[in-house]
């Protein structure tokens, strides 16, 4: 087994380690909720790559359309002493999330930062949440925010969307955000003229902040599922700020 305790353990490539914040954050300048997002979205970078490394811990989980395939031995021990004697080398089957049956999380508004499709780890957090009676709302970056609400209307992610009570999860409210960008002014001028982000704006952390203030008040949950930066596969010590959100 092998152990999570030491960096050495973890690929270079997937270790985080926050260590700065912007000023406009450290001089409180920036409201509190934008504080409390981009504190949590650069802690949460690093909890989340720590974990990714961690894999003997648990098995791996793919989630969505996806399987869970079981190894043989636990997947004969699971079933009892007469499956244990059986040729079946393996079994399959769908991967859910369960927030549990004692949590009640009605009246609570749960933000959940990278959603674009039904396949990742976000869309299957979301489901949970709404499980437990949390309104969802999400962070959607904007290159694939076009798509993303196409497909919503369309229905392409319905089946994806069903909770255990056969109703069908409902987003309130989908936001664009490009989580590398603390403030308007840090967007450069080339990602303003790009034509995947042409039409949008408030897409910062500080913007969606203030957007969700306005029209929640206040956000009860933050859950960061954004994955795949630019920056992504290079040594810990050549990684940027931006590239660990």
């Amino acid at each position: 087994v092998r152990s999570c305790s030491s960096p050495a353990s973890l690929p270079r490539e997937r270790t985080a380690v926050v260590h700065f914040l912007s000023p406009s954050v450290l001089n409180g300048s920036s409201s509190p909720l934008t504080t409390m997002m981009i504190r949590f979205l650069a802690a949460a970078a690093a909890a989340i790559a720590l974990a990714d490394s961690c894999a003997a811990f648990a098995p791996s989980l793919d989630l969505g359309r996806t399987a869970f395939r079981a190894p043989p031995a636990l997947d004969r021990q699971a079933a009892g002493p007469a499956a244990a004697s059986s040729p079946r080398s393996s079994s399959s089957s769908k991967t859910t999330l369960s927030m549990g049956a004692n949590v009640d999380l009605k009246g609570k508004v749960a933000f959940i930062a990278g959603v674009a499709d039904s396949t990742g780890y976000g869309w299957a957090i979301a489901k949970a949440l709404a499980d437990a009676g949390a309104t969802i709302i999400v962070g959607t970056w904007p290159p694939v925010l076009k798509i993303f609400q196409m497909g919503l209307k369309r229905g392409s992610f319905d089946d994806d969307a069903t909770l255990s009570d056969g109703s069908k999860m409902e987003i309130a409210k989908v936001y664009p955000l490009d989580a590398v960008f603390d403030e308007p002014e840090d967007v450069p001028d080339d990602v303003k003229n790009n034509k995947r982000y042409a039409g949008l704006d408030g897409f910062t952390i500080a913007e969606v902040a203030k957007a969700i203030e306005a029209d929640y008040g206040k956000i009860d949950i933050v859950v960061h599922a954004l994955a795949n930066g630019p920056e992504v596969t290079k040594p810990l010590l050549e990684t940027s700020r931006k590239g660990y959100l």
